[in-house]
């Protein structure tokens, strides 16, 4: 046995087809979720990149480097350093000094000239709304037959080639909409005053190829016009005049250079497929050497000594970092435990293949098989099943997601495989490292742990500890390092290492009551749970870790919900909301209340601009019933109340301003106000006079820190009149609810409001992987009991055929096989439970899903914790109990209908 040789490997493939089989569909599907794990992670990173890069304005989005011209060489070098072939040399100049990953997309980047003033025009045709005249930009960008299509005319053009600080008339086109609102056509002359006054002659109309893409944004006014108001006082009417943009030919930059003050200009995009998430620091970097390092200098050496770089890439960059920063290492926690489950699956398996196979490897070991041989044999024997399955996995997780990193794909396929294919041989060598001819009885209420499974368990409890204790003072977000991304699955692995030392206790100390049972099932089910194989004890490894990460990756997902709704309630104030700027309809009310779902309909006025302390401060005051508002506070568990507390008082009838009135107000608005009496001056200019006497932290009609809410009764109907309606149902029927308000005003509801609260790839993705995470785990743990029950099936079989000879019935047979998997399948069950439970509890200190939630510029009503999912806690335990329960019947029904005589014989020959 000193090499491998092909006969062993297809006598052995042949020999056990099923097995070979099911360890191919085991790794490849292991390998292609293993593999798509880290291309999803590339995919949603980056799209999360790339969408925080689109949605800065796009003046800031993009790099912009901007110079005078050079005025140090004379005239004629002035001239130069604004021709179309110095400013395209220094344009790939200016490339050059940006640092990869930092990539710059040619196609939407721009350069050229333009004025730093806008000049005025005396040309009176052009409109002046409050009689000044309408002054212009000039701008000379590069590739505008590029950017544009020609609606009319032709594009300007240097009559001669080449135009000089002298010339004072040139051509120049204008945007569809520049033309429109300044009523210019084609042949039309426009005068600007100036250093030197220029004649601008207009050849053509053009429309923007893409007016929303960085090549315009240089300036808004190349695009379309804009009416400016002179500065002056606030609220004063200040006049107005128009400022738009004329295009010049790139040529023509030097008479503009003659006319008034210009800047070059380089307008630099990054491609937006070459932003990865993988490259932050990288990008992060190559910006900050432009605005202020290596790359900056080399922009001062090739252009000149005063050129400037400015960007908003750096605080895009930032928040993306740390929305990152926040969500990643939740991510990691998802990650890890799935793969910790599929891990202890794999080895699970080539252990249960060892023990299948003990007593053939055994005897090959008694004839002088050596260890290097057997277990270079069996690496062949899983290596021709493994690797061809992991390959496709891996091609499987390539198709299915493609646009990503090859290599951490390929990485954690190879993985996988390798972790399959030395299962066994592994197992192998160290069961039959010494040649054994007898082992004599392995049963689990009998063995006894050795000193270094002892030191290893003490290790685990060690590491999980110190991984837990870390998360709970530093939290997941805080760089509390790898370790703690594997916190949960430790306190899992913990919880089995314990549940496997006490597993047998109970075994042994009902064994000898269990004799004195007058019926035989009882104590022949107990006894043959107190003789399983120790190594049966394998799965609840994988099912406590599948419990831990079930429970964590559920109150996760069930966390961000209610971080969700709770936003959004907050947002909303009720489950749905109609508001209007004035009152609102007679009838609306009954309206919405037919509405489907709709339960409860409270009317609220809320004047936003109600004047307190002599009309030197301004607050929103709602005025309300407080019964029923009372009553919407309270199912909401929006700053519940008393309805009693803000009724009208006596002898506030009619409006008087001297009777006080009891007011509910926020925190702030109490500390400002305190508990004297204060006068407030409503909408039709009526005083009223209240005093505070309740404080909540939140209200359903206004959403903010400053609230004032009062009992309606008695005051002004004028100033009172309802202008929002809040509705409180079940399910409510969005349509019904719109076509109800009949544009009676905005209709908001909460689910839609919820909706709006998944606003980057980073959160989806990560809630996405959360979702896959629990599934994976939960599906690996299925596998991992039937694998152990599998395992058992022909010596069970056997077994109730024996018995049936001896006149055990079907119903005492299922009832054996049933009770027999109780003892393993109800300690992982509530011990599952109880491991998830402790597992969230220890680790929510250190968990802060707000971020995973809600978008930064959300602002929820304090930290969105983690909390313990009673369903993510139920539901698996319970699927295990009748997962363990069907098998063992279904097991002992397969095995009557087969009859005793076929069971014997196929123990015989197993």
């Amino acid at each position: 046995m000193n090499r491998v040789t092909a006969p062993w490997v297809r006598t052995r493939l042949r020999a056990a087809p099923g097995a070979a089989v099911a360890l191919a569909v085991l790794v490849a599907l292991t390998a292609c979720l293993a593999a798509a794990f880290p291309r999803a992670l590339d995919r949603y990173t980056d799209a999360g990149l790339r969408q925080a890069v689109e949605r800065t304005p796009v003046d800031e989005s993009s790099i912009l480097v901007t110079a005078g011209p050079d005025l140090d060489g004379g005239l004629a070098h002035t001239e130069e350093s604004v021709r179309p072939e110095r400013l395209t040399e220094l344009y790939r100049s200016t490339l050059d000094a940006v640092e990869r990953p930092l990539v710059i997309d040619g196609k939407r980047s721009s350069y050229g000239v333009r004025s730093t003033d806008t000049l005025p025009s005396p040309d009176e045709w052009l409109p002046r709304p409050d009689g000044l005249p309408a002054e212009l930009l000039l701008a000379a960008p590069h590739g505008l037959a590029d950017h544009t299509r020609l609606r009319s005319g032709r594009l300007p053009e240097v009559p001669g080639g080449e135009a000089g600080i002298e010339t004072t008339e040139v051509q120049a086109a204008v945007t569809e909409e520049t033309a429109r609102t300044l009523h210019v056509e084609v042949g039309s002359v426009i005068h600007l005053s100036a250093h030197r006054d220029l004649t601008v002659r207009v050849t053509g109309i053009v429309t923007p190829e893409d007016a929303d893409s960085p090549y315009w944004s240089v300036d808004s006014l190349l695009r379309a016009p804009s009416l400016r108001r002179v500065p002056g006082p606030m609220g004063a009417s200040n006049p107005s005049y128009w400022v738009g943009g004329l295009l010049v030919a790139p040529e023509a930059a030097p008479a503009v250079l003659g006319a008034t003050p210009t800047v070059r200009y380089w307008h630099l995009t990054p491609s937006p497929d070459a932003l990865h998430s993988r490259d932050l620091d990288g990008l992060a970097s190559a910006v900050a050497s432009l605005e202020s390092g290596p790359g900056l200098e080399r922009l001062h050496a090739t252009i000149n000594p005063l050129t400037d770089v400015t960007t908003g890439l750096d605080a895009a960059f930032t928040a993306y970092g740390e929305l990152r920063g926040d969500i990643g290492p939740l991510v990691v926690v998802a990650a890890s435990g799935a793969g910790t489950v599929a891990a202890v699956v794999l080895l699970m398996a080539g252990g249960l293949a060892g023990e299948r196979r003990r007593a053939e490897l055994a005897l090959l070991r008694a004839r002088g098989a050596s260890v290097r041989g057997m277990v270079g044999r069996l690496l062949a024997e899983t290596a021709v099943v493994a690797v061809p399955a992991g390959a496709l996995g891996f091609g499987a997780a390539l198709l299915a997601l493609p646009g990503a990193r090859l290599l951490p794909a390929l990485w954690a396929a190879a993985a996988v495989t390798a972790v399959a294919a030395l299962a066994l041989p592994l197992r192998a060598a160290a069961a039959h490292h010494a040649v054994r001819i007898h082992d004599g009885r392995r049963d689990v209420a009998s063995a006894r742990a050795s000193r270094r499974r002892t030191v290893a368990e003490l290790t685990v409890v060690v590491l999980a500890l110190g991984a837990v204790e870390m998360l709970r003072r530093r939290g997941a977000t805080d760089g509390a390092g790898d370790l703690v991304a594997v916190a949960p699955v430790l306190v899992g692995v913990i919880a089995a290492l314990v549940l496997v030392r006490l597993y047998p206790l109970p075994l042994r100390g009902l064994a000898r009551p269990a004799r004195r049972l007058r019926g035989a099932v009882g104590p022949l089910a107990l006894a043959r749970a107190g003789r399983t194989s120790a190594s049966a004890v394998l799965p609840l490894l994988a099912l406590l870790t599948a419990f831990t990460v079930a429970a964590f990756g559920g109150s996760v997902l069930n966390g961000v919900a209610d971080a969700r709704d709770r936003a959004a309630l907050l947002s909303v104030g009720a489950d749905a909301r109609v508001e209007a700027e004035a009152a609102l309809p007679a009838g609306l009310a009954g309206r919405l209340g037919q509405a489907p779902g709709v339960r409860e309909v409270t009317e609220v006025g809320i004047d936003y601009q109600a004047k307190i302390q002599n009309g030197r401060q301004s607050l929103p005051l709602a005025t309300v019933d407080p019964a029923g508002y009372a009553a919407l506070a309270g199912r909401t568990g929006l700053g519940a109340f008393p309805a009693g507390e803000l009724g009208r008082p006596d002898g506030a009838e009619g409006g008087s301003e001297d009777a006080v009135r009891p007011a509910l107000a926020s925190p702030a608005v109490a500390e400002r106000l305190g508990t004297d009496t204060f006068h407030v001056r409503l909408a039709d200019g009526t005083l009223a006079t209240l005093r505070i006497v309740l404080v909540r932290d939140r209200t359903p009609a206004v959403n903010g820190d400053d609230f004032l809410v009062v009992d309606r009764a008695g005051l002004p109907a004028a100033a009172t009149r309802p202008n929002v309606a809040l509705l409180t149902g079940g399910d409510l029927d969005a349509g019904a609810v719109h076509r109800a308000a009949d544009d009676a005003g905005t209709v908001h509801l909460r689910s839609e409001e919820r909706g709006t609260y998944v606003d980057s790839p980073l959160q989806s993705g990560g809630e996405r992987i959360y979702t896959a995470a629990v599934a994976a785990a939960a599906g690996y743990a299925a596998l991992a009991l039937l694998l152990s029950l599998a395992s058992a099936a022909p010596e069970r079989a056997a077994l109730l055929a024996r018995l049936r000879t001896m006149g055990l019935t079907r119903a005492q047979g299922r009832r054996l096989l049933v009770l027999e998997s109780l003892p393993q399948a109800l300690p992982a069950a509530l011990g599952g439970i109880l491991t998830g439970w402790a597992a969230v509890r220890l680790l929510s200190p250190g968990i802060d899903l707000t971020t995973l939630a809600v978008p930064a510029t959300t602002s929820p009503a304090g930290r969105a914790e983690l909390s313990a999912d009673p369903w993510s806690l139920a539901v698996p335990a319970v699927a295990v109990l009748v997962l363990a329960v069907g098998v063992a019947a279904v097991q002992a029904w397969w095995s009557g209908r087969r009859g005793a005589v076929a069971e014997l014989r196929a123990g015989d020959a197993r």
